[in-house]
């Protein structure tokens, strides 16, 4: 059941019906209810991983819960704890391991198969895997929730209903946000009255997502699908193709978190924020804290802080220290953490070593950055840069632009060879001329210059509503307290713009859905 179509939008009345007509103590149970179906619609098997995700989850949860709190309860309580907590680290691991494993074993097996066959010629099949809907967003709260109650910075959940809905809750199984267990769940099990304002502020951020979906997203993948096609063909092109990437990506992803948020916020639920205009950031480590939010943060809080703060990284530290002085070698543990976060990152984002040197890429860039930081300072304080004005402002958020859409050559390919090809073409070659021959989906070459003057349109519309944003104004409060006239003619603007603007094979699902 996609989600931006008819049956989902009947789907989602149908839960909001139930949800707010019938006794607000039942509001968790049609919570979970229709999460469940909104699961079973893609198939049986796929809930079979989700439940065995679940059960893992809450029986390791469930007993590091019982081993601290029978050492609560013990007279000498330090050693107690010091016990509760090594059998809790052992609990941990397996169910970490069953979680992972799981996930590793369904996204990166014929991954393995192929590198496999390419070197030793072994002739080993393909296996027939499915990959569960939403795998990657439920194992990542799931041990984010594990290691949360070991850490003793959540209590348990004893209630097995309770953990299933934070781990099924339906909007944000397509492609997140990734929650915290701590942020979302009491909100899951209050009780909410109705709310029209909840129900406005949802329907318009719906509409301001199929809005980058369906005709930023998709006008910029027809364009986009073509030069990567036809690399060679199309050489003259090449750099548009990455920047159309950029359009394609942002509005797919940050359109298909608009309406899950969207639909949260029509149940009472406020979600966690998943971008902040992130084509307005000052760097890399900047974007990375703009653009899926919720990603970086849970990397930041589940492996680099706990890498960085480990025994080993301490020991390596000291090396370092020794070999190169207090000042780099303090900063070289960082470097080293950042690049295993961000080749995580990549290995995440797919089985390909596209995405591998995507990560990397963007590992060793902040890692550089870091190296250099106190260079960059002495090297900014000798040029006499002011470091604080407008012009140089817009340079830094320029330079990062680039730096992103370089690493998306590496994320848009299934190579390494094929990411050097294009990145090769965008500086040898430019021939804007060519975009004439590709056909505007199934609307042919002729309407080609209607189809890119409404994606510079959009993009436009994108970028004023982003400024509007990055000002500190909050675009939605401010429609909401507009007249109603307004408002009605806002909400049949983007309505139609998503109905006619967008080409005839828009809606073919959320690139994040694969995760």
């Amino acid at each position: 059941m996609s989600l931006v179509s008819i049956m989902f939008s009947v789907f989602v009345t149908v839960a909001l019906l139930l949800y707010y007509l019938l006794p607000r103590k039942a509001q968790s149970a049609v919570l979970f209810g229709m999460s469940v179906l909104f699961y079973l619609s893609y198939g049986i098997q796929p809930v079979l991983f989700l439940v065995f995700a679940v059960g893992v989850t809450y029986t390791a949860a469930v007993r590091m819960g019982a081993l601290y709190e029978a050492a609560g309860n013990e007279e000498d309580r330090r050693a107690a704890m010091a016990s509760a907590k090594k059998s809790s680290r052992r609990i941990l691991i397996i169910a970490m391991l069953l979680n992972f494993g799981m996930l590793a074993f369904l996204k990166y097996t014929n991954f393995f198969i192929d590198n496999i066959n390419g070197v030793l010629s072994a002739g080993l099949p393909h296996l027939k895997l499915l990959l569960p809907l939403g795998i990657s967003y439920y194992t990542f709260q799931s041990v984010g929730y594990l290691l949360d109650v070991y850490w003793q910075r959540s209590r348990c959940e004893n209630n097995l209903f309770r953990l299933a809905l934070f781990l099924v809750f339906f909007p944000y199984m397509v492609q997140g946000p990734i929650s915290r267990y701590g942020q979302l769940a009491g909100q899951l099990y209050e009780n909410h009255d109705f709310d029209w304002a909840n129900i406005h502020r949802g329907l318009l951020r719906i509409l301001w997502g199929l809005f980058k979906m369906m005709v930023l997203a998709e006008w910029a993948s027809v364009y986009r699908e073509a030069i990567f096609a036809d690399p060679d063909g199309l050489a003259g092109i090449a750099l548009f193709g990455v920047l159309l990437y950029t359009v394609e990506l942002y509005g797919n992803f940050s359109g298909g978190i608009d309406i899950v948020l969207g639909v949260a916020s029509m149940f009472s639920i406020r979600m966690e924020e998943n971008f902040r205009q992130p084509f307005f950031s000052v760097s890399i480590t900047d974007f990375w804290q703009r653009w899926h939010i919720t990603q970086g943060s849970w990397m930041r809080d589940y492996v680099f802080y706990p890498l960085t703060l480990s025994g080993f990284m301490k020991k390596f530290g000291k090396k370092t220290k020794k070999a190169f002085g207090k000042k780099v070698g303090r900063t070289i543990p960082v470097c080293l953490a950042n690049l295993i976060v961000f080749f995580l990152v990549g290995v995440w984002h797919g089985p390909t070593w596209g995405n591998i040197g995507w990560g990397i890429y963007n590992g060793v860039i902040i890692a550089f950055s870091v190296l250099m930081e106190n260079r960059y300072k002495i090297w900014k304080k000798a040029l006499h840069i002011n470091d604080k004005s407008k012009g140089w402002h817009l340079f830094m958020i320029l330079r990062t632009f680039a730096l992103i859409n370089i690493s998306w050559y590496f994320d848009c390919v299934t190579s390494l060879s094929k990411a050097l090809k294009m990145m090769r073409y965008s500086v040898t070659a430019f021939d804007p001329s060519l975009f004439l021959t590709i056909p505007a989906g199934k609307l042919g070459t002729d309407f080609t210059p209607y189809a890119l003057g409404i994606l510079l349109g959009g993009c436009l519309i994108l970028f004023c509503v982003s400024l509007w944003k990055e000002r500190g104004a909050d675009p939605e409060a401010d429609v909401l307290k507009a007249p109603v006239a307004l408002q009605v003619l806002l909400f049949l603007l983007l309505l139609l713009a998503v109905l006619a603007l967008g080409p005839q094979s828009a809606g073919r699902g959320f690139i994040y859905a694969q995760f």
